[in-house]
Order: C-alpha cells, then sequence, then structure tokens
C-alpha cells in the first residue's frame, strides 16, 4: 500500500512478546503458523482474511500478529523468523525496502515490478512472493469534489497549474519515502502555501473537512473515496509506482507446512479495488469488527 490507515500503533516489544505467548500455547503440538500485518485498516483485514483462510484450510493453529507498525517493523519481524507471512505492496518493497532507484518505464509496469521485488527478495531475504490478490492501492491525491468541478481539475497536472497554492496533508510514510511526496513534486512541480502538514492517515479526511488542508495524500482503496464527494486526481504523468498486493511468506515455512501454498494462492485474484474500498469501508466507517468482515467476504467468494 501506498500509506498507512492507523487503527492503533503498537510497540515492537509486543511483537517479541506475542512470539514468546505463540510458543508457549502450542509446545509438544503442530506449530501455529503467524500471520502479520502492518496497522493499518487494510492490513489487518487482509491479515484476518488470510488467517481464517488458512485456519479453514489447513486445520491448524494460526496466531496473528495484525497491526505490528509500519512497513520496515512488518518486514523485520518476517526475516527474523517472528512471524511467517503477512501482505505487502509491490511499489513499497521496490522503494522502502530494497530502496531501489525508480526508473522508466519498468517502474510503471505492474508485471516488471513484480518480478523485480520477486528475484531481490529471493535472493537478500530468501521470502517468496504470491501472485496478487488483485488490488492495486497506489497513493491517491485526493481534493474535494466541489473544488474539483469548480476549476475543472482532472489530473495531477491540472492542479499542479491551478492558480493558488495547495495546503497538502499527508501521512508518515508519505512524506519520507522516495515514492511519496519525493516523487510528486519532482514530477508536477507542485506548490505548497506551507509545509506538508504530517498525521495518522485516519485523521487526513477530517483535516480536508475541516478546511484545515485542501489536498490529502491518500490510498486508492480508501473506503471513504466510495461514499463522499471527493476527488481523486488522475496521476496522469506516473509519478507512483504500482502498489499491487501480495502475499509475501517465507520460504521455510512454505516448505515445511504441506498444503500452505495452495491455500494461500486460493486468495490470488479475489480481490478488487472496489472490494477493498468496501471492506475497508465497513470496518473504518461502519465501525464492524474486522472478524465479521473478514469472515463475510470468505463467505462470499466461496472460501468458507
Amino acid at each position: 500500500m501506498a500509506g498507512t490507515k492507523t487503527i492503533a500503533r503498537i510497540g515492537v516489544i509486543l511483537i517479541g512478546a506475542s512470539v514468546a505467548l505463540s510458543g508457549c500455547s502450542h509446545s509438544g503440538s503442530q506449530p501455529a503458523l503467524r500471520v502479520g500485518s502492518k496497522n493499518f485498516t487494510e492490513q489487518v483485514v487482509l491479515g484476518e482474511i488470510i488467517a481464517q483462510h488458512l485456519e479453514r484450510r489447513l486445520h491448524r493453529t494460526v496466531d496473528r500478529s495484525l497491526n505490528l507498525g509500519g512497513t520496515l517493523l512488518a518486514h523485520q519481524a518476517l526475516v527474523n523468523r517472528q512471524i511467517d507471512l503477512y501482505p505487502e505492496y509491490t511499489g513499497t518493497a521496490l522503494s522502502a525496502v530494497l530502496k531501489e532507484p525508480l526508473k522508466d518505464p519498468v517502474d510503471n509496469d505492474p508485471a516488471g515490478v513484480l518480478a523485480r521485488v520477486r528475484s531481490e527478495y529471493d535472493r537478500k531475504f530468501h521470502v517468496e512472493w504470491l501472485d496478487p490478490l488483485g488490488i492495486d492501492d497506489t497513493f491517491a491525491m485526493v481534493i474535494s469534489g466541489a473544488l474539483a468541478r469548480a476549476q475543472h481539475l482532472e489530473t495531477l497536472t491540472d492542479a499542479a497549474m491551478a492558480k493558488d497554492p495547495w495546503s497538502l496533508g499527508v501521512g508518515y510514510e508519505f512524506e519520507g519515502r522516495a515514492d511519496g511526496l519525493p516523487a510528486l513534486e519532482k514530477t508536477y512541480g507542485f506548490r505548497w502555501k506551507d509545509s506538508p502538514k504530517t498525521m495518522d492517515l485516519g485523521l487526513l479526511y477530517k483535516a480536508m473537512e475541516l478546511g484545515q488542508v485542501t489536498m490529502i495524500a491518500a490510498n486508492s482503496t480508501d473506503g471513504l473515496l466510495a461514499n463522499a464527494d471527493l476527488k481523486v486526481l488522475r496521476d496522469d504523468r506516473h509519478a507512483f509506482p504500482p502498489y499491487q498486493v501480495c502475499i509475501v511468506a517465507r520460504q521455510d515455512t512454505m516448505k515445511e507446512i504441506p498444503g500452505l501454498r495452495g491455500a494461500l494462492l486460493e486468495l490470488s485474484g479475489r480481490l478488487t479495488n472496489k472490494q477493498m474500498q468496501d471492506l475497508n469501508y465497513q470496518v473504518d466507517v461502519k465501525h464492524r469488527p474486522v472478524t465479521d468482515v473478514a469472515g463475510e467476504f470468505l463467505r462470499q467468494a466461496g472460501l468458507n
């Protein structure tokens, strides 16, 4: 995913505590599978979908280490054997984890970016990228629908040429990552009214509603985008790479657990951006429990 929609932040110490508890609770029996996620709604929902699906298909205990933290914390938990798998985004892996420079034209090719991260994760971390789930959750630069109509704004090029400078609200990762704010500014040459206001992504929409900012760096699968008068400006010059969502898993775990690969591949291609928007909406706006939302999705997908 391009950015983060925070439910709640937790400390690194909780990861170790979770691992210690899982080791105690399953001693003398099959070791539990450990599914992780980052600390925002979409990741927690996907982590719960994966966990419930594996419990049903493999008939074994699945420990959840959901809501771990940001990209690098989740990645370190994977390579340090604290979790076995979690959902990740191709563009995020390329820029934030591998720290590879963005190139043209391959960085605008989803298959090319996936091939690059697959190869590097295999070589550096002994981690496998499974086939995409069907979501491409890129950064979404959002303004109010009324403002877009009044100024006839459709693209980021249009917005960059607007008469008045913009007041920007961003998440913590977007501001510092090479594929975030630096890529946006380099590609479009935006003029800002003031320094970007950094906040949890869950607060961005409210900040725009209150007039504290006039543009936000959101994500294309945000639930609020489906049910509000908002405009996502088209990235017509391709500042941002693809962000296909895939399950990344330790290779040793994949070899050790019979049926794991097949069960995970059943989730490939099962989701669309519109479906993910709705799942996020159910949690963020309707305040439904993540376990219920995940279970309902699996039933509707015929995977229960």
